[in-house]
């Protein structure tokens, strides 16, 4: 396995202003993503790819070298994963004559996500696969909670199911955005989406927050001091 991490942090945030960079618990948010994945990688393929010159030097602060600056293309919010992704791996092949096989995708927004979670999806993936990502057990389950609208606007549940107790529902797994373990091969001929030959690597809900907004971001102040490595 020849893996190159990528860590995406784009400077422009609406929902909450600065948010890979804002501190929590005295930390800004992104190095627990360079200090998880530290612990398992050399920091010679690990890649912050960013748009934004403070979050650059935020990231540099740590002696984790940022090889560069996103192209304006790759730095709207319309730009997708897969592109950003895409072009992390073409840069590390033409200029640093590294040509990884598979892609370690860390999201910033995790903070509780750490380094045995990494390494117990990486001993999940095979050559076979095109993505481990990780995912915990959700409370939103179709079967019994989920519903959208019909045309007249009357309430039809998402997903079919004569359940009348939701502990008898399937048991469903929702994506929580920690970790992408991805075929590089796989990622050049398909949209991340598309993917189809996926394991999940199954995580606790507290070590999952996926921080996208400022509640998000309370409750992961709250409930820091009560992860334990």
């Amino acid at each position: 396995m020849r893996p190159l991490v990528v860590i995406p942090a784009r400077g422009g945030s609406k929902r909450l202003p600065s948010k890979n960079i804002k501190p929590l618990n005295g930390q800004p948010l992104i190095h627990y993503t360079i200090e998880a994945a530290r612990e398992v990688f050399d920091d010679s393929i690990i890649c912050v790819s960013t748009d934004d010159k403070k979050i650059k030097q935020v990231s540099e602060s740590v002696g984790l070298n940022v090889p560069f600056l996103r192209p304006k293309d790759l730095a709207t919010d319309k730009a997708d994963s897969r592109s950003v992704l895409l072009h992390a791996l073409e840069y590390y092949k033409e200029r640093k004559k590294y040509e990884a096989d598979v892609i370690v995708l860390l999201q910033p927004t995790s903070p509780f996500r750490n380094a045995n979670h990494i390494k117990g999806a990486l001993n999940l993936y095979k050559n076979d696969l095109d993505m481990v990502v990780s995912a915990f057990k959700t409370k939103s389950n179709p079967y019994f909670v989920l519903f959208e609208e019909d045309e007249k606007g009357m309430a039809r549940k998402i997903k079919k199911g004569n359940y009348t107790r939701s502990q008898d529902c399937p048991t469903v797994w929702e994506l929580n955005g920690a970790i992408y373990i991805i075929s590089a091969r796989s990622l050049i001929r398909k949209q991340i989406h598309e993917l189809s030959n996926v394991k999940l690597f199954k995580m606790d809900e507290l070590y999952s927050v996926d921080i996208d907004d400022e509640l998000d971001f309370l409750i992961a102040e709250h409930i820091i001091n009560k992860i334990e490595d």
